[in-house]
């Protein structure tokens, strides 16, 4: 058996502009046997999921609703990678003005890529360890968040128990235990 070739992108057109990420229209040529087809790709900005971890060890997360779910979801705080903007300090923003929680010492954890299938960002995890609560947040205009300070081991239960979680944020509990298990005892 023979691997799979790389498509060729022969032209790539914006197909739509959606706020948040854009979607092209790529048409693409197989280079060995000369089939083409249309794809859609989405190309947004990097995201990053924090995992701020207080003094006495617990994790700080926050509970929002999510459109795409028409629920309610647990998971660490994150959001979008400003372009230029270091993944470690896009992590410290993003916990600071989601928790009002600072400080702490950042770890890249891992990277992964949330739907190759149909995306071109990557997501991080970034460990922030030691950080206190300031109580200075700043939430976006459509945020409604709830801050929890919970048991790692507590968060990675849950999670794993509710089929409706968030993937990444399941992912990013279990780089959390790979590097911190302690954490989870």
């Amino acid at each position: 058996m023979t691997a799979p070739a790389r498509w060729l992108v022969r032209h790539e057109a914006l197909h739509a502009d959606c706020k948040v990420f854009r979607v092209f229209k790529e048409h693409c040529l197989h280079p060995l046997d000369q089939r083409e087809g249309d794809f859609f790709v989405i190309h947004s900005h990097d995201w990053v999921m924090a995992l701020p971890i207080t003094e006495d060890g617990r994790l700080v997360m926050v509970r929002q609703y999510r459109f795409g779910l028409g629920n309610l979801s647990t998971e660490p705080p994150g959001g979008i990678v400003e372009p230029g903007e270091n993944p470690l300090l896009t992590a410290a923003r993003e916990t600071e003005e989601e928790t009002g929680f600072t400080g702490g010492k950042a770890t890249l954890l891992g990277t992964c890529a949330p739907n190759p299938a149909i995306q071109r960002n990557q997501c991080h995890f970034v460990l922030l360890e030691g950080v206190r609560a300031t109580g200075q947040r700043a939430q976006d205009q459509h945020e409604e968040l709830q801050v929890l300070s919970i048991h790692p081991r507590t968060a990675l239960q849950e999670t794993l128990a509710n089929p409706q979680a968030h993937a990444l944020a399941l992912l990013a509990l279990l780089q959390l235990r790979e590097a911190r298990p302690h954490l989870f005892l």
